[in-house]
């Protein structure tokens, strides 16, 4: 009698101890899941623009607050993040406003639809279109027989550049001498008077600009273009507005110049988890003097601002975090 009773208790605690020992596995493991790093590719543009060191930004704020790990990815700009995008190679990225409207739509240099989503319209983009004191260039039309870089291909700059000069009656290939450059590139061949001028879409300043400006013997100049815009609002859509390159804002611009803005765009996939979408934004808003240190450009980051003017919906994470901060998305 007393050994089966031994026999059983022994089978119980045998019992009780495997019983325990898949409740601390079960832990463990989901311990483990809720711990998993998610990881985030963002989506910027060339180094010598504004994309890159905002993206930078990001990603650094992103890694320490939440369970992420966010890189960024060097890119060609807009066009080319839209094609990221829709190949599922970004999860996060930079776009102008108006490419973000073709990848919706499927329009321009988008073959089919891009599901996207808005989360930020982070701030405005000017268009420069920088030559130098001196070269005769005071108004758009005098490019025409010029050699001009329109910007790197498949970024936003070149998308916006063609549309300006079709608005003034130029051929892009056929009037132009024509280089496709980055930024950085464009910056660096006006200097060593390669090219005659260059265009520029992005916020202010531009660092690859601004190192132009400074460089001994050089005087920069901007070229004024406000008549393009009614034009390309009447062919394009209602994504451009005038905006003002104010003088001082690079070494030797003496005067206010008068150019085409734009509005710049975080966007996401439309299937990112909603939680995560939320945490996203809400970090990126409550650590905001971080992204500053990266970007000047990150100031512009206003509640009120990064609501209006995205032509895409804005995914419902982040209409979750402005809502809860009293600001309706339409």
């Amino acid at each position: 009698m007393k050994g089966i009773m031994k026999i059983r208790e022994k089978i119980l605690i045998q019992r009780i101890f495997f019983l325990g020992l898949i409740l601390v596995l079960s832990f463990t493991i989901s311990l483990s899941w809720a711990q998993k790093v998610v990881r985030l590719s963002i989506a910027t543009g060339g180094t010598g623009g504004v994309y890159y060191p905002y993206g930078e930004g990001m990603a650094k704020v992103l890694s320490k607050y939440l369970n992420v790990e966010a890189t960024v990815e060097v890119t060609q700009g807009s066009v080319d993040n839209g094609k990221r995008m829709g190949a599922g190679k970004a999860d996060l990225a930079f776009m102008m406003s108006d490419v973000g409207f073709d990848a919706f739509h499927g329009k321009g240099r988008f073959m089919k639809k891009v599901p996207l989503r808005s989360l930020a319209v982070l701030y405005t983009n000017s268009m420069h279109i920088v030559t130098l004191e001196g070269m005769g260039m005071e108004k758009v039309t005098d490019l025409k027989g010029k050699r001009v870089s329109t910007g790197a291909p498949e970024s936003g700059t070149e998308a916006k550049a063609l549309r300006i000069l079709r608005a003034y009656g130029l051929n892009p290939d056929k009037d132009l001498k024509r280089d496709r450059l980055s930024a950085s590139e464009s910056a660096n061949a006006l200097r060593d008077k390669k090219i005659d001028a260059y265009f520029w879409d992005g916020g202010l300043p531009t660092a690859s600009v601004v190192e132009l400006a400074t460089t001994p013997g050089i005087r920069i100049k901007l070229i004024g273009h406000e008549d393009a815009i009614p034009k390309m609002i009447a062919k394009y859509g209602n994504f451009y507005f005038k905006t003002t390159i104010p003088k001082g804002t690079y070494f030797g611009l003496e005067e206010d110049v008068v150019v085409a803005g734009v509005g710049n765009l975080l966007i996401c996939q439309e299937k990112m988890d909603e939680t995560l979408a939320y945490d996203i934004i809400r970090t990126l808003f409550n650590h905001r003097p971080e992204l500053v240190e990266s970007s000047k450009v990150a100031q512009s980051l206003r509640l009120e601002s990064a609501v209006a003017g995205s032509p895409l919906p804005f995914h419902p994470g982040a209409i979750r975090y402005f809502e809860e901060k009293g600001i309706q998305v339409n």
